[in-house]
């Protein structure tokens, strides 16, 4: 079959195979085709109107500088709506003008800031195509020259240096855009109060009863002791939440976490020995870290977590720190009884409630 293969034209079958590159003795069995597409490099530079015209060029520059002008006027307005909207007195109609003048200054801000940016980009810098071929690290120091190079080009190019109203304008808006997100941090610290007595005291008091947080507004009913079981966990807030002006900020402050351990498992000292009820105790939801809901409970280890930041705190031996960046234990509420067996406070707590923050400054 052989003989027959080479008697009626294999071999020509090869050559002719062969005969489509000059040289194919280095291709091995791959076949390198001499009629392969060739690359058609690029399209011939079409000129934007603002390079063919200098009025538009012109035109385009103050549009890109009126936008980042635009910008920071957003930017101020936001701020100024944020001091003439106030919403501490908690009307409805004072958050909503509140957020919609606030919003849209910022929205203002930012849109314009961006449109100007991208305008700037595709009117006025230089769109002539370019290679950046990739070279081997660490850079020489022919390398290093001619990134500097580049920056100068870009420059050039971009007018950066040369056109001063679009560069100061833009660095004027840059400055302006953070301040109305800087601003509303005023709103995360009490206003004419003194935040070490507004954290200090919260809405549990003697006598008042923990009843169960079914979220948001709502408030569960009250809880016996006898309801709690070993290794169970509540969320709590005072049966008399609801009677609060302020409810958001009151709940926030006085979240508790209750919980029912073995009592041989507690360690306590002497002075907080009637803190807890046969082995259920409370103690603030609120991280000493910066606030976070501390609400991850490892029954096994007697482990609270707080899943932000990761601190854990042993409610076996008053939730004291084991791990992570808390600097103090959780506020313990003391509690007890009443006679119908519901569980009530002692007092309020005899400690700030959450971030170390205010109290070391007392």
């Amino acid at each position: 079959m052989a003989e027959e293969a080479k008697s009626s034209g294999g071999d020509n079958a090869v050559v002719a195979a062969q005969s489509h590159g000059p040289d194919l003795t280095s291709a091995g069995a791959g076949v390198i085709s001499s009629d392969a597409v060739q690359n058609p490099g690029l399209p011939p530079h079409r000129k934007r109107v603002t390079e063919l015209d200098p009025k538009k060029e012109k035109t385009a520059e103050r549009v890109v500088y009126s936008l980042f002008y635009l910008s920071i006027v957003g930017s101020l307005a936001a701020v100024l709506a944020y001091m003439f909207f106030p919403i501490e007195t908690g009307e409805e109609s004072a958050i909503r003008l509140h957020t919609v003048f606030v919003g849209s200054g910022m929205a203002l801000s930012l849109l314009a800031l961006g449109i100007g940016a991208v305008h700037w980009g595709k009117a006025l810098m230089s769109d002539v195509e370019a290679i950046d071929e990739r070279h081997p690290a660490p850079s020489n120091e022919e390398t290093r020259e001619a990134a500097a190079e580049v920056f100068r080009v870009a420059d050039e190019e971009s007018g950066f240096s040369r056109r001063t109203l679009v560069r100061n304008s833009l660095f004027g808006a840059l400055i302006a855009f953070p301040l109305p997100g800087i601003t509303l941090l005023r709103s995360l610290a009490p206003q004419d109060v003194d935040p070490v007595e507004v954290l200090k005291h919260t809405m549990w008091e003697k006598g008042i009863r923990l009843a169960r947080d079914n979220g948001g507004h709502k408030i569960g009913e009250p809880i016996r002791a006898a309801d709690v079981t070993i290794g169970s966990v509540f969320h709590v807030v005072p049966e008399n939440l609801g009677t609060a002006k302020d409810l958001i900020n009151e709940k926030a402050k006085a979240i508790v976490l209750l919980i029912r351990l073995d009592e041989k498992d507690l360690k306590e000292r002497d002075e907080r020995k009637d803190w807890s009820y046969n082995g259920i105790v409370a103690y603030s939801k609120v991280c000493t870290h910066v606030g976070c809901p501390v609400a991850l409970n490892e029954q096994h280890t007697h482990h609270l977590l707080c899943p932000c930041h990761q601190s854990q705190f042993d409610v076996a031996d008053e939730a004291k720190v084991i791990f992570g960046p808390a600097k103090r234990p959780l506020p313990q509420l003391p509690i007890t009884v009443d006679a119908d067996g519901y569980l009530i406070a002692r007092s309020d707590f005899t400690e700030p409630v959450g971030p170390s923050y205010w109290e070391r400054l007392k």
